[in-house]
């Protein structure tokens, strides 16, 4: 199931469920959000939307409601409100959720160049371990974070 987004890069991509479980990751919990939670949580927000771009607050549980204003905290999703006048006079207000995709495209982005950096490694790697005995320092330092 996928959703189409428009990025930067070019002409509309999609939004897969890796792509938004890459973003639920990223931007929910820094410090290691399982990748099954995060994967779990991507897909049951995308069977809400289907192929639509938003949808209707009414068909949320309260627990549903709860991960999307948690998704909207983090900037993945945000809503819309539409009013509308009925027939005997009163205002009825109507409220949307709808994904926020370059916010999730940036996300996605952020960990692909994290996972690319970690890919790289150290420079500090690189220098054979004898290299680092001296009068001052007797062990490699750590990598800048």
């Amino acid at each position: 199931m996928a959703v189409k987004t428009k990025s930067e890069r070019g002409p509309a991509g999609t939004l897969t469920v890796d792509d938004l479980t890459r973003a639920i990751k990223n931007s929910i919990d820094r410090t290691g959000m399982k990748e099954e939670e995060a994967r779990a949580m991507a897909q049951h927000v995308l069977n809400f939307f289907g192929y639509s771009e938003r949808i209707i607050d009414n068909v949320l549980e309260p627990e549903d409601r709860d991960a999307f204003y948690m998704l909207e905290d983090s900037g993945i999703l945000t809503t819309e409100r539409e009013e509308t006048t009925l027939y005997d006079g009163r205002e009825w207000r109507i409220h949307y959720w709808m994904f926020r995709k370059e916010r999730i495209m940036e996300l996605v982005e952020a960990q692909k160049a994290k996972e690319e950096a970690e890919k790289m490694g150290s420079i500090y790697d690189d220098i054979p371990e004898d290299s680092w005995a001296t009068a001052t320092r007797r062990e490699k330092p750590e990598a800048p974070k």
